[in-house]
């Protein structure tokens, strides 16, 4: 049965059990405004306040009355996700991110495909006329000048969502895509691995070049070489990460382990180790980067660098809807550079090398005998 409550002549109706604005206020300790303060991606907000409501708001699956925004704020924000990325895991995480805000934001939002250095000054003037000025940009349009230049030209902001280092002139939100890549190859260092293979990625996009700077850095550190056949490139697609493990896994003295600059690339080297009969990890270990659906749905899965992608999609969100109404209020807003944190998920695809645990089998057996 529906709850009803009259005020001034005006009814809301809730259903039973639905959690309220009231309900959020309660338990984020904070009056009603306030939360709807942050749920219009206000200014007036201590970051701290707007991230405790948020948390409340995730907890309670609370979703703002979109009817009663509308009536007191006006016209709903429009915004723009532009994709061009051949990684579909990744993809349908930052889709995930962005619709769930969209949702709770109440922000009308528009995906589309935007084909990389070909036709995104004929999408963007599109979606201009249809009233939409505020973009998201992921990988690898976040990467692309001459996109990046246009867009002020053209009256429109963006936010870049995972790039591989800041922009002076648009809104980021990024990881540390070195240090990430970085801790990665000192952890298969510390295994006891000296000749490991790194597959570069896609060579257009930044965070590319931040990882494979990680991964030299961290070698050169532990006094390890790396021969020019150690590093194989890549474009993040999974048929490059084959052709890039079948170059490392031929090679007259091939690595102990394979670092890959994204899950899709490392699901690959794992399909190519298992063709050839080698044993994950036992013969070969293998590490990706993202954490993506793949790397938990593969045998074994992967080791691999949690980017927390839908976290970056939403806070991108937040931050393109916060300028936009900013904008509109007449506000001026510099561009925010937002780091989140990623962690080192340990699985089942990394070890020891195998000869170590060979020899350790070997010398078992002979004090069986």
């Amino acid at each position: 049965m529906s709850n009803v409550t009259t005020t001034a002549g005006k009814s809301t109706r809730r259903q039973s059990g639905q959690p309220t604005i009231t309900d959020v206020a309660r338990l984020a300790n904070c009056s009603p405004m306030t939360v709807s303060r942050v749920i219009n991606d206000e200014n007036s907000v201590r970051e701290k306040t707007r991230q405790t409501v948020l948390a409340v708001i995730e907890k309670l699956d609370y979703k703002p009355n979109r009817a009663a925004r509308s009536l007191a704020g006006g016209a709903q924000t429009s915004i723009a996700l532009l994709y061009s990325n051949p990684s579909a895991s990744y993809l349908s995480e930052l889709l995930m991110g962005s619709l769930d805000q969209a949702s709770r934001s109440a922000i009308h939002l528009v995906v589309e495909r935007c084909e990389f250095n070909k036709d995104e000054e004929e999408v963007i003037a599109r979606l201009l006329k249809c009233g939409i000025t505020g973009f998201l940009l992921p990988s690898p349009l976040c990467d692309e000048s001459a996109l990046l230049d246009m867009l002020p030209r053209m009256g429109a902001r963006a936010v870049l969502v995972g790039p591989g280092r800041p922009h002076p002139s648009h809104s980021v939100v990024m990881i540390d895509d070195y240090q990430a890549a970085f801790d990665m190859t000192l952890h298969i260092i510390s295994l006891g691995h000296r000749r490991i293979g790194f597959i570069v990625g896609n060579p257009h996009q930044s965070a590319s070049g931040q990882r494979l700077s990680g991964y030299l850095e961290a070698m050169a550190a532990a006094g390890l070489t790396v021969d020019e056949g150690l590093v194989v490139q890549g474009l993040f697609t999974y048929r490059s990460g084959w052709d890039a493990a079948m170059r490392l896994l031929d090679q007259p003295h091939p690595p102990s382990a394979i670092f890959a600059s994204n899950d899709d690339m490392a699901a690959a080297v794992v399909a190519v180790a298992h063709r050839r009969h080698l044993d994950v990890p036992v013969d070969l270990s293998v590490c990706g980067f993202d954490d993506t659906a793949i790397a938990s749905t593969i045998w074994p899965e992967l080791t691999t660098i949690r980017q927390p992608i839908s976290d970056m999609a939403r806070r991108a969100l937040e931050l393109l809807a916060s300028e936009l109404r900013g904008a509109s209020a007449g506000r001026r807003t510099r561009p925010a550079h937002v780091t989140l944190d990623y962690s080192l998920v340990r699985r089942q695809s990394d070890a020891a090398p195998g000869l170590a645990k060979g020899a350790v089998r070997v010398k078992a057996g002979e004090r069986a005998g």
